[in-house]
């Protein structure tokens, strides 16, 4: 049953959801630190460290399935994990090549769609590091065992190896050398352009790059009620929009730090912060417009609002003035669930509220 309002979701995170997180985020930790090649279990335990935040945000699903909620966290946290490792891995890459970025995710792409018996090595040949004692290929097998147990997982299967696969592509194509990534990700916006074609080229790359929509999809399909109709409107609203929504504010918040870092910024595209603010407002309407189709409307809004107090309350916003600017339109802009959200992640990173900041002209 989904939590009826923004006081109960919160109460059944930090109380059910989140302790169990962080046990089986402990879990892989402890495997991580046994895997033999130094460089590669750096990236394993760096991607644990500074991205535990990625899986207790996934598992906002899971607190709607009382019943499969350990099932459902045990293959988030693990498929999380895998992305979140293969990301630190192409980050840092020593072989910088599309072909390693490729065959790294072919484990994304095996985890939901059932692929078997890979060799210990399969992933790392294009990598020059190679021994990670088996700890991909375990992730990999992990969310194998969880989805099998998935009643329905055959009405989502696809749509979950379509969004699984438009993200690989983006890590492939984002993580060339920093002269080739925008044009390898310019042409492919315009040869997949028709999946989202009321999206800027920069923001279709953003909407690929979250997990959300894969986690929504998880979690319905343990239930024996889903029908297809329904997994096609859950793909319908959370690709593009809620997904797209979910990483341009990742991007928002990080856009100083990505420029004095000379790291990929999409919001860096847009002309200036009245068409970021535009833009960044006509998503949200759109995400909202398009979850009042799903049965469970009101817990899809509740993400929507959650994720823009979650980002727009972190202290990042606060240092940069723009930032700054755009979060305090539309926190003002917002529903009194999100600034709820808002207020809330202030007071869980103990930063100070910018509510009453003085109003800006757009």
């Amino acid at each position: 049953m989904y939590p009826k309002g923004p006081v109960r979701l919160m109460y059944r995170l930090y109380r059910h959801i989140f302790p169990a997180v962080k046990a089986e985020i402990s879990r892989w930790r402890a495997r991580a630190a046994q895997i033999p090649d130094p460089e590669l279990r750096k990236q394993a335990l760096d991607s644990i460290k500074n991205k535990t935040f990625h899986c207790e945000g996934g598992c906002v699903y899971a607190s709607a399935e009382k019943e499969h909620a350990p099932q459902l966290i045990r293959l988030i946290v693990a498929y999380q994990t895998i992305s979140d490792y293969l990301d630190n891995l192409c980050d840092r890459s020593t072989s910088a090549e599309a072909d390693n970025f490729t065959r790294l995710h072919q484990a994304m792409l095996d985890a939901v769609s059932g692929q078997h018996s890979r060799d210990v090595d399969y992933y790392y040949a294009y990598n020059v590091e190679k021994d990670d004692g088996g700890y991909l290929r375990d992730l990999v097998a992990a969310c194998q065992t969880e989805i099998a147990q998935l009643p329905q997982y055959a009405l989502v299967r696809h749509h979950v190896i379509e969004l699984a696969s438009l993200y690989c592509d983006l890590q492939i194509h984002k993580h060339v050398t920093p002269e080739q990534r925008e044009s390898h990700l310019f042409v492919w916006w315009q040869e997949m352009r028709h999946l989202a074609p009321l999206l800027e080229w920069q923001e279709f790359a953003a909407a690929t790059g979250s997990t959300l929509g894969v986690f929504h999809l998880f979690q319905v399909a343990s239930s024996h009620a889903l029908t297809a109709a329904h997994a096609g409107a859950i793909r319908e609203a959370y690709f593009p929009w809620v997904c797209a929504l979910h990483i341009l504010l990742d991007y928002l918040i990080d856009l100083e730090e990505d420029q004095l870092g000379g790291d990929l910024n999409f919001i860096s595209y847009y002309g200036n912060e009245q068409h970021i603010y535009r833009r960044l407002h006509y998503i949200v309407e759109q995400a909202q417009q398009h979850v009042e189709v799903l049965p469970d409307a009101k817990f899809h809004r509740m993400i929507i609002d959650g994720l823009l107090g979650l980002y727009l309350s972190d202290g990042k916003v606060g240092r940069q003035p723009m930032v700054r600017r755009i979060a305090h339109w539309m926190i003002r802009s917002g529903s009194l669930p999100t600034k709820f959200f808002f207020l809330n992640g202030r007071g869980y990173r103990g930063g100070k509220a910018i509510l009453q900041a003085p109003p800006v002209g757009k």
